[in-house]
């Protein structure tokens, strides 16, 4: 099957695909029913698929979607993986099974948003909510600004931004607008005052396929951030130093961290595979987010805040509505074949990887 092939034009026609890999593989599809539509009127569901022992020592996750709309591309990839026999055939003979979580979100998927329907950011989600919550102080500061009244944003709204990012740095821009918020409901990267659907789903489904494992590996497929079409390698895991070497020697010197800042990423709070270390205690967790680049990272939160804007505004017009919602999708799924040909290439190389460390 040609790469390309996986990939998809709405989340329909991903799910279509996914499960259509799946029954090609010959492994049953379990769907986890999400409680609101999509876009298209069509049933959303959190899809679960399983090659392998369901007692097998080892297990390999890939999962997509964490973020909506970058499900385009995990899609793409876990569509690859499925119809690859001789990854399966590598997978068998190392005693390792291989479980697809297709579209963790799928409403944001459908709805090309990066929130779920809460709009909440899943990896900003997945903390104790009966202790007090994190405090984005610097958020505060510039949440008027990141989500202004009006879009386009006027010239002070821009200047202000620009001063901002002039005495804190670019890199201090991204950490107050990404680390995570929790006092802005309608702004970026809120975190929530509560589990989504899609934590509590997610949950179970780990209960359910991880408890038996020793040994197990995750890569949540992301994009947005970094060069167009290069996958970086970000540790996925507590701030351990033998988990974060553990990585390096799977899927190379390369593997960068949000913990020493060799990451694109600034560092978060509240991520979702922190929920491995309680839901499957007795498994030695080893993972990576592979995280494709797309646009600029100026263009993607701009994108992004216009997008907010739009969610605030239910009333704007349906030419704006186009437009805003197609600057959020390009800026998380480069629709051209020799992106979607890196990505892929770039998915079945750290598959590959992961069944060779998992077996090591």
């Amino acid at each position: 099957m040609d790469a390309v092939a996986g990939f998809a034009q709405s989340y329909a026609q991903a799910r279509e695909k996914f499960i259509a890999a799946a029954d090609g593989a010959g492994i049953d599809v379990h769907a986890h029913a999400h409680p609101m539509l999509g876009r298209d009127g069509e049933v959303l569901a959190m899809d679960v698929a399983r090659f392998g022992a369901a007692d097998a020592q080892r297990l390999l996750l890939v999962s997509s979607g964490c973020h909506g709309v970058e499900g385009y591309c995990g899609s793409g990839v876990q569509v690859a993986l499925l119809s690859d026999p001789a990854f399966h055939e590598q997978a068998r003979a190392a005693g390792v099974a291989v479980l697809y979580i297709h579209a963790l979100n799928p409403y944001g998927f459908s709805w090309w948003r990066r929130t779920t329907h809460e709009n909440v950011d899943l990896n900003r989600n997945w903390h104790d909510f009966s202790q007090p919550l994190p405090h984005n102080a610097a958020y505060d500061e510039l949440a008027h600004l990141i989500v202004p009244p009006t879009w386009p944003p006027s010239a002070q709204v821009e200047a202000a931004i620009a001063a901002y990012a002039a005495d804190h740095g670019e890199r201090g821009l991204q950490t107050a607008v990404s680390a995570g918020q929790y006092q802005h409901p309608e702004g970026l990267f809120y975190g929530g005052h509560n589990p989504t659907w899609s934590q509590q789903t997610l949950r179970h489904v780990l209960q359910e396929q991880g408890r038996q494992c020793e040994r197990l590996a995750w890569i949540d497929l992301h994009t947005g951030l970094g060069p167009n079409g290069h996958g970086e390698r970000i540790f996925a895991g507590r701030d351990d130093a033998q988990a974060i070497a553990r990585a390096r020697a799977w899927w190379g010197p390369e593997v960068t961290s949000i913990y020493d800042g060799s990451s694109a990423s600034a560092r978060l709070v509240g991520l979702m595979w922190l929920s491995v270390y309680e839901e499957c205690p007795q498994a030695q967790y080893t993972g990576i987010a592979l995280e494709y680049g797309t646009q600029p990272m100026r263009e993607v939160i701009d994108a992004l805040r216009a997008d907010q804007w739009l969610e605030n505004h239910p009333e704007a017009d349906d030419e704006q509505r186009l437009a805003i919602k197609r600057r959020l999708r390009d800026a998380f799924y480069t629709d051209t074949d020799d992106w979607k040909r890196q990505v892929v290439e770039q998915g079945l190389d750290a598959a590959g990887q992961a069944l060779r460390g998992l077996a090591s």
